[in-house]
């Protein structure tokens, strides 16, 4: 098994930690040690890590679901002394592995929150990052507040002391941090979420506001929170991969993980308590996050959307097959050059028809082998932060809407859960209950346009893209999505 003791005979070609892991601080906190925090934030703080000075930056890992899943994970890692391989792949299949030795603690908090108060509390806990998902924030999308009627934060309100959620461990944290005088800790979201920062501004200061306002003001005007872009292309790991990664590096690794070869995060250079050397190991600070999201989000994100929609309904599970697909394919690039890429405020700099053209590379690499329902999971939440920008400019200058409408209604189909050709799958949709999937299912095609993922234009005039719609979701049951393709 992979372990601290195996760092010294690695199998040929697998690189190791360039510092000694046993010597590394706990400067940060994570939130959701998933696939991709480990192959990206991990990843770039690994390589910080060697520099000279950095060593005070090392992760200590926060699982907050519980059972038999969440224990298996803990102690997996914990087995590991937290190490794991990581293997990026190019479109042509060269590959490289290197131990990623970052993550140097992992807590399971429904086993101990005592635990995980005390290492936030800590003064060497610096920052506190998270990756929770896109609907993680608990944000109501009509007020843009943050909810408070939820079982979850209740219960954390009327028990602030032993909390479950992040909310809860982030703010009691930095209330141990203020009573003892103790500096607060920078908060950064990781998440594919437009303006992330000021998103988790509003949940972490929205939860405390309600517990304290006296804590809420304090923490408004001491804690940051910095605004990022992420991007890396992370599949899921299965047992079959898993045991095909370790034959690819000669490892007993029960952790590995698979990535595409590249990586690109941008960020607000706000933080209130020191960070680690990131813009040396290829992070970008930039003034504005806003303009680099919105590149990312409405092309990379939005496409995979609307290509992994499409994808299944065609009996594709796999995102490489879509984009050799020569119809998808057309569809594609039909709805960035005409769809998205005129209407977006690029940064200076970045140059939309190349990123579109690196997003084809991208997508159609085989040894990534990206499923479709990780691309399509929680699409509800997804909707709302890929596609509202393009939909309310489309909305408002006029443009064609027909790609937009074959998108949502590939959608709605494919929440169906069965291909054109009769075969099953589970779409993994969170926060949709069985009251919303029954308007999926309906004999009304149009009773699916009321789910919250359409609310980002729901206070426009949507009478034609709503027809349009209807319209594309009878035609594809009718002649069969390829026969009425846009493009």
């Amino acid at each position: 098994m992979l372990n601290e003791t195996t760092l010294n005979h690695l199998p040929a070609g697998v690189q190791a930690p360039g510092y000694q892991p046993a010597e590394v601080g706990r400067g940060i906190v994570h939130f959701g040690v998933g696939n991709f925090f480990r192959a990206h934030e991990a990843w770039y703080v690994d390589k910080c890590l060697a520099l000279p000075g950095q060593s005070e930056w090392g992760i200590v890992g926060v699982g907050l679901g519980g059972g038999a899943r969440g224990e298996a994970k803990a102690k997996a890692f914990q087995e590991q002394d937290c190490l794991y391989s990581l293997t990026d792949v190019t479109a042509d299949g060269a590959r490289s592995v290197r131990v990623i030795g970052a993550l140097r603690e992992y807590l399971l908090a429904p086993a101990n929150p005592e635990a995980v108060l005390t290492r936030l509390a800590d003064p060497q806990t610096r920052i506190v990052s998270m990756t929770i998902t896109e609907g993680g924030y608990n944000i109501d999308e009509e007020t843009g507040r943050f909810r408070l009627d939820t079982p979850a934060v209740r219960a954390d309100l009327e028990n602030p002391g032993t909390p479950a959620t992040v909310f809860g461990y982030v703010v009691e944290a930095l209330r141990r941090r203020r009573d003892a005088g103790i500096a607060p800790f920078t908060v950064l979201s990781c998440d594919n979420l437009r303006s992330n920062g000021h998103v988790a501004h509003e949940a972490f200061v929205g939860y405390a506001r309600a517990l304290d306002a006296d804590l809420a003001a304090w923490i408004d005007a001491n804690v940051t929170f910095p605004c990022a872009m992420v991007d890396r292309i992370t599949p899921g790991v299965d047992d079959a991969t898993r045991k095909a990664l370790n034959k690819g590096s000669g490892l007993d690794d029960e952790l590995p993980v698979l990535a595409e070869d590249f990586s690109q995060w941008v960020l607000e250079d706000k933080f209130c308590n020191g960070r680690p050397a990131l813009e040396k190991v290829g992070v970008e600070f930039v003034d504005d996050v806003a303009g680099y999201e919105q590149v990312k989000v409405r092309m990379l994100n939005a496409a995979h959307l609307l290509l992994g929609s499409a994808g299944l309904l065609l009996g594709y599970r796999y995102a490489h097959e879509t984009v050799q697909d020569a119809d998808l394919e057309r569809l594609v690039n039909a709805y960035w050059m005409q769809d998205a890429m005129p209407q977006i405020d690029a940064p200076e700099g970045v140059d939309l028809d190349a990123y579109r053209q690196r997003l084809l590379s991208r997508f159609s690499n085989p040894s990534v082998a990206d499923t479709l329902l990780r691309i399509c999971s929680d699409g509800a939440s997804k909707v709302r932060v890929f596609w509202t920008d393009t939909v309310r400019r489309s909305l408002t200058s006029g443009r064609p809407l027909e790609r937009i409408a074959f998108g949502i209604a590939a959608y709605l189909e494919m929440l169906r859960g069965h291909d054109e050709k009769g075969q099953a799958y589970k779409p993994v949709e969170p926060t949709l209950n069985e009251k919303d999937l029954a308007l999926v299912r309906a004999d009304d095609l149009a009773a699916a346009l009321a789910l919250p993922a359409f609310d980002g234009w729901r206070d426009m005039d949507t009478t034609a893209l709503d027809a349009a719609v209807v319209a594309a979701r009878k035609a594809i049951r009718d002649r069969g999505l390829r026969a009425v393709l846009p493009v």
